[in-house]
């Protein structure tokens, strides 16, 4: 898939479950199995990491994997995130795909569907995530490489520098999709912040014999036919920017 980069961030450093991203997940880890679910898109894929000296097992898994890797600042994730692409070669028209590791159960097809979106129309972002009925945790966002740029020049508050796409519709003129699950399953919390995600996940894969290879429909049909899974954490709030 050519002119396209998937940046997943990725750091050891969370509040609420350090170390989250390498937790034991079905026979690897959490950032293992997320990268084997993005099957054949790997190769677009740079794991964007820190360099506060505790990134090194996630640089030793992207290592092993093959995987491209950049270390950038803990906080400025912005900056990583232009770094990371314009180090792998980002030209303006280049589509960025932003990521995150805490969502294990990411779907490639949806990935994929939200990458065409963006190539065949006139638009210049493209997410699938909020507002979106999609479940949270597998959220995908793309955009063009200049508009990382232009924001990453402009952005100047602790918040638009930590969350890459909060400053995004401030410097630009933008004109954005939101791709629509149909119905709405955004009850659904699919991404680990905490302990009760982390069993949540664990149970889902358990459920799904712990394989990889299950899209969105089957995923969606086996949390609606064992509604005990989604009670594990439907407690758990979703931190505000």
């Amino acid at each position: 898939m050519n002119k396209v980069q998937i940046i997943i961030q990725a750091r050891m450093t969370s509040t609420r479950l350090p170390g989250k991203v390498l937790l034991p997940l079905c026979t690897s880890t959490v950032l293992q199995v997320m990268l084997e679910r993005l099957q054949d898109l790997t190769e677009n894929v740079i794991v964007a990491t820190t360099d506060d000296g505790s990134e090194h097992p996630i640089v030793a898994l992207c290592q092993r994997l093959g995987v491209k890797y950049f270390r950038g600042s803990t906080e400025d994730v912005l900056s990583r995130y232009y770094l990371a692409a314009r180090q792998f070669g980002a030209q303006d028209n280049t589509a960025i795909v932003r990521l995150t590791s805490d969502c294990p159960l990411i779907d490639a097809d949806l990935v994929r569907q939200a990458i065409t979106y963006y190539h065949n129309h006139d638009v210049d972002m493209v997410s699938l995530g909020p507002h979106s009925g999609f479940p949270r945790g597998l959220d995908t966002c793309v955009f063009a490489f200049r508009l990382l740029a232009r924001t990453h020049q402009l952005a100047t508050s602790a918040p638009d520098r930590e969350h890459v796409t909060l400053g995004m519709a401030k410097f630009n003129t933008m004109n954005s999709h939101i791709i629509s699950a149909g119905d709405d399953h955004s009850h659904y919390r699919l991404t680990l912040d905490e302990p009760d995600d982390y069993t949540a996940i664990k149970a889902i894969y358990q459920q799904l014999d712990n394989r990889l290879d299950f899209g969105y429909s089957e995923l969606l049909e086996t949390l609606k036919n064992h509604p005990h899974l989604a009670d594990i954490n439907k407690h758990v709030e979703q931190k505000t920017v």
